[in-house]
């Protein structure tokens, strides 16, 4: 995409959005359908159904997606189309390129093994592969400006507040 186009796209929003700041306040939804029988949570990805389950770690069969997995592979796709993004604002020339994630987790955790075992990622560790001519403080910028506008790196190195609810049907 060229940055004009990118603006075209962008422009009225970020026009909308200073104007009328609440606008831009919206609030993203997921649910999920449980399946006790299969140990599954449905889960409407807006393009189809994600079966997800036990990671063979924890004794599953490695036909359902692993809930870990798919926060690492959310990290990957917002941190891939926030540098896309960027790149294109900036100008810089991107050929293509990859990300990579990897996260650190000791399962006796999550199974209640081993009590001073950590439930969750431990270490994640974000990698870029950029195909491009740029010089390489404008790549060093792409990747700051990467890391600072995207939800899901910012979300998790800055954990929200959470509530917890629940209701019996």
């Amino acid at each position: 995409m060229k940055l004009e186009d990118l603006r075209a796209l962008q422009a009225p929003l970020k026009s909308a959005y200073k104007a009328t700041p609440e606008v831009a306040q919206l609030v993203l939804s997921a649910e999920g359908i449980l399946d006790p029988e299969g140990l599954i949570c449905s889960v409407d990805a807006g393009f189809g159904i994600a079966n997800a389950g036990l990671h063979p770690a924890t004794g599953g069969d490695g036909t359902a997606a692993c809930s870990g997995d798919m926060l690492l592979q959310s990290l990957v796709a917002c941190a891939g189309v926030t540098l896309v993004s960027v790149a294109t604002a900036m100008e810089i020339d991107l050929r293509g390129g990859s990300v990579r994630v990897e996260g650190d987790l000791d399962f006796r955790g999550t199974l209640g093994v081993a009590r001073d075992a950590p439930v969750g990622f431990s270490d994640i560790r974000l990698h870029f592969n950029v195909d491009t001519d740029a010089a390489s403080e404008k790549v060093d910028k792409l990747i700051e400006l990467t890391e600072r506008f995207c939800v899901v790196y910012q979300t998790l190195k800055n954990p929200p507040q959470f509530t917890v609810s629940h209701g019996i049907e």
